[in-house]
């Protein structure tokens, strides 16, 4: 199975393919509109505006899951998104990343990768106090922990990299430039 296999739904209710996205660099990332991480729209616009010519997508997937962090409709955060954030990279419908209603996307991306923990930012133990308070075993799993996870893929569909939401940006930026 690779990332290609998978199809996600447009925001219109289309389904995509994500193998028409095949020999891009993919950047794929849940989301939400309330969030103490979503300033990152900022940096991943700018990073798209970098780099889309150089082949790289960022494939925004709004959740609602983490604190009810993103509880309006498709329309409505994407409106937010473009309005404050000036985004254009694409975003897709608002999906659940954990348990039984997980999108399959999102369970290939959990199941294939580790987490690594939240880093020593100021977040971080905001973020394991709300991840443990979720899922006791959380260390031990590739579960998504929070919004602003992202997941680097390379051109020919391989996952490259995972980024908790407390990853730099910068440091997320030059992962993807080396995989341009």
């Amino acid at each position: 199975m690779s990332i290609y296999d998978f199809s996600v739904k447009a925001m219109d209710g289309s389904e995509v393919s994500l193998a028409d996205y095949k020999g891009k660099v993919l950047l794929i990332v849940n989301t939400a509109t309330g969030c103490g991480f979503t300033p990152q729209y900022d940096e991943l616009q700018d990073l798209y505006d970098a780099h889309a010519k150089d082949g790289l997508e960022i494939l925004d997937f709004p959740c609602n899951q983490f604190a009810n962090q993103a509880p309006g409709g498709d329309d409505e955060i994407h409106e937010f998104c473009t309005g404050r954030y000036g985004i254009t990279f694409p975003q897709f419908s608002k999906i659940d990343v954990l348990g039984e209603n997980a999108d399959p996307l999102f369970k290939y991306l959990s199941e294939n990768t580790k987490f690594e923990g939240f880093g020593k930012s100021p977040m971080t133990l905001i973020l394991s106090a709300a991840a443990k308070k979720m899922d006791k075993d959380y260390k031990n799993n590739g579960n998504i922990k929070w919004n602003f996870t992202k997941f680097l893929i390379s051109r020919d569909g391989e996952i490259l990299a995972r980024f908790e939401p407390t990853e730099s940006m910068k440091n997320v930026a030059q992962k993807v430039e080396s995989a341009l």
